[in-house]
């Protein structure tokens, strides 16, 4: 009994092949393009990822037998729309999640809601650019003759479904990030379809995230090299996998990622209130849990500019092993990380980056400290607003290249005082995520807690009690510093575009 997980990344596919013990069986990555025709836009042909997903099933299958494979999970990047004509063939490249063209119709999805609180009380989220109800609306504006052919809008994963088993379908996660599905009732929100008046059967049926939306097809097996009449698993959203595959399945233990970004992801026992919209509330992959999410642009990007300003041949480890002879707080100075504006829980594409607190007495290991520390008051920042929405937590589980910094790991532990730790499949990205929906519909595990045992500790770093209190009073002071400066960013914004 071992279970296939397919994650259709940005950028890769990766598969993996699990064991009922969380053992990583098989596994082969395929790596492919974006398109950018025009400034801001970001396209994919979904041709790529089916053949990168036959690529990575053919490297499974050398080191795994077909016949092993019990069921198949399926995750990939949200929010992307492709387009399906009536034969089921792709009318267009795909929108992907990370294109800026909506900006307009993003913004006319909210007024033709009634406004952002109404919109949040019909599907508990605004309409953001990424999210794929405003790229349905820019299609119909501005490619009318293609709108006219579709007859079904896919997410990347439910597009694989469709190659692998004849099925349109997707499921609870994945649909959340659509704007278009109401994450308290776990439907979609049909009276904001109504009011956007687009055909409501272009959006495919919607499961839950553990259950069967069905088998691998005759075409399928032949394609991909599976066999015929395996289960496919509805599945998640790659954002939402990847938090059930570092081991987050409860409420009270948080996920970190430092990538390029920074989020920090939990789980919630409803969909409670989200003050202000500042984060994002989607159906989690357990049907009595839901994902709370928030997303900050400037992380371990931030870390990389300093690199690039102060040494671009310097690695990684030896400039954390230079901060790492600074004692917390970086010496009195304090980094606004705000490089490439925010979104979370600042709201704000004029923000800017900001060195305070600077002295003589400071050099590069201070600033490189205060870098560090920045992306976890960002991480600790969303942490606060989720406070507000019941959630209180016991236990950080990092992932993402920043996890690899013991001095990332303690600085998190010290600022949210309890331990971090460090997970098997989370460096796996959605696939293991995936793997595991598979094996809870087919009763390996009775439900997600049980699956993410699988999700064995790899690090723990416990808080040091005199860091504590150090990075809370610093944070105290990192917290007023935007709204202080935040007028004097957009002035300068302002002053740049001028000259």
């Amino acid at each position: 009994m071992s279970f296939l997980g397919i994650d259709i990344g940005t950028s890769a596919c990766k598969a993996l092949v699990l064991s009922p013990e969380g053992q990583v069986l098989a596994d082969c990555s395929a790596e492919y393009g974006i398109l950018q025709p025009k400034p801001g836009w970001t396209e994919q042909d979904p041709a790529c990822w089916i053949e990168a997903v036959r690529h990575a099933i053919n490297g499974i299958v050398q080191q795994f037998p077909a016949e092993g494979i019990q069921a198949i999970g399926l995750s990939g990047q949200m929010h992307g729309l492709t387009p399906i004509d009536a034969d089921g063939q792709t009318i267009r490249p795909a929108i992907l999640w990370n294109d800026q063209r909506n900006g307009s119709e993003a913004l006319k999805v909210e007024d033709l809601a009634g406004g952002t609180e109404a919109m949040l009380e019909l599907t508990g989220n605004r309409m953001l650019i990424g999210y794929t109800g405003g790229k349905i609306l820019w299609m119909r504006k501005h490619e009318p003759m293609l709108f006219a052919r579709v007859a079904h809008a896919l997410n990347p994963k439910d597009y694989l479904r469709l190659v692998m088993t004849g099925e349109y379908a997707t499921e609870v996660s994945d649909a959340s990030g659509t704007g278009l599905f109401d994450v308290r009732r776990r439907c979609w929100a049909d009276e904001l379809i109504d009011r956007l008046d687009f055909d409501r059967s272009i959006l495919p049926i919607c499961h839950e995230s553990d259950i069967v939306s069905g088998t691998v097809s005759r075409q399928g097996a032949r394609l991909f090299g599976l066999i015929a009449g395996t289960p496919v698993i509805g599945g998640a959203g790659d954002a939402v996998a990847q938090t059930l595959g570092s081991g987050v399945a409860r409420p009270g233990t948080l996920q970190t990622t430092i990538g390029t970004a920074g989020i920090a992801a939990c789980a919630l026992q409803s969909p409670a209130e989200n003050p202000g919209a500042r984060l994002q509330v989607f159906c989690n992959a357990a049907p009595n849990l839901w994902h709370c999410m928030g997303v900050s642009m400037n992380a371990g990007g931030a870390l990389a500019w300093l690199r690039s300003t102060l040494d671009p041949h310097a690695s990684y480890d030896a400039m954390t092993r230079a901060a790492g002879e600074v004692p917390a707080g970086a010496g009195g100075l304090i980094f606004l990380p705000y490089l490439n504006g925010e979104r979370c829980p600042h709201p704000d594409p004029l923000a800017r980056g900001a060195f305070v607190g600077l002295t003589a007495r400071h050099d590069q290991r201070h600033m490189i400290r205060a870098v560090l520390e920045s992306a976890v008051y960002s991480l600790f920042d969303m942490y606060q607003i989720m406070q507000k929405m019941g959630q209180q937590g016991d236990l950080v589980i990092t992932s993402g290249g920043g996890s690899q910094s013991q001095l990332w790991r303690q600085i998190q532990a010290g600022l949210f005082d309890c331990p971090v730790v460090t997970a098997e499949g989370a460096a796996e990205g959605g696939a293991f995520g995936a793997a595991l929906l598979a094996g809870i519909s087919q009763k390996a595990w009775n439900h997600v807690e049980e699956a993410a045992q699988c999700c064995h500790e790899l690090t723990r770093d416990d808080p040091i009690p005199a860091d504590v209190g150090i990075y809370r009073q610093t944070y105290q002071i990192y917290t007023r510093l935007y709204g202080s400066l935040s007028d004097h960013f957009h002035a300068l914004t302002e002053l740049e575009q001028g000259h």
